[in-house]
C-alpha cells in the first residue's frame, strides 16, 4: 500500500500473505487504496442487523445501527464502533483533498470520511464493500 507514513500497524503481513488472503478486488481496495464502482459492492444496499469487520484483520469497524442510505452507491455509516478502530489520513490523490480512513489495526484502506452525514456526528464514512465483511447478529463468531 502506498502509505504517506511508516506507521507500524499491530497486524503485519507480507504482500504474498495479503494476496493469498484477499480476492483480487479486496486486495486492490484494502492494500492499494482502489475504489470499487458505485452501486456494485455487496453492502451498498445491505441493511441487516449486525456489524461490519475489516476484511484484512477482522477488527469490528461499524455497527448496522449507524448505517444509512446516503444515495452515493457505497456503504455509509455516521460513526465507527469507537474512535480507536479508524485511522484518518489526509488524501490528496485525484486532484482532491479528502480524509482517507484505514483500519487502525492492519492499515487496510476502507474508504473516506466526509462532513456531510446525519446527526449525531454529521459525518459520512463512505466505505468500500470490498474492505469489510458482514457478521449478522444471529451469527456465532
Amino acid at each position: 500500500m502506498t502509505h504517506d507514513n511508516a506507521k507500524p500497524y499491530p497486524v503485519q503481513k507480507t504482500d504474498a500473505e495479503w494476496r493469498e488472503q484477499l480476492d483480487p478486488m479486496q486486495y486492490q481496495v484494502a492494500r492499494h487504496a482502489a475504489t470499487e464502482r458505485a452501486f456494485t459492492g455487496k453492502y451498498w444496499d445491505h441493511f441487516t442487523d449486525g456489524h461490519y469487520n475489516c476484511i484484512g484483520c477482522g477488527t469490528p469497524l461499524f455497527e448496522s445501527g449507524t448505517k444509512f442510505d446516503a444515495g452515493c452507491g457505497w456503504p455509509s455509516y455516521w460513526a465507527p464502533v469507537n474512535s480507536e478502530v479508524i485511522e484518518r489520513v489526509v488524501d490528496c490523490s485525484h486532484g482532491m483533498v479528502r480524509v482517507e480512513v484505514r483500519c487502525n489495526n492492519c492499515g487496510s484502506h476502507l474508504g473516506h470520511v466526509f462532513p456531510d452525514g446525519p446527526e449525531p456526528t454529521g459525518e459520512r464514512y463512505c466505505i468500500n464493500s470490498a474492505a469489510i465483511d458482514f457478521v449478522g447478529d444471529n451469527s456465532s463468531s
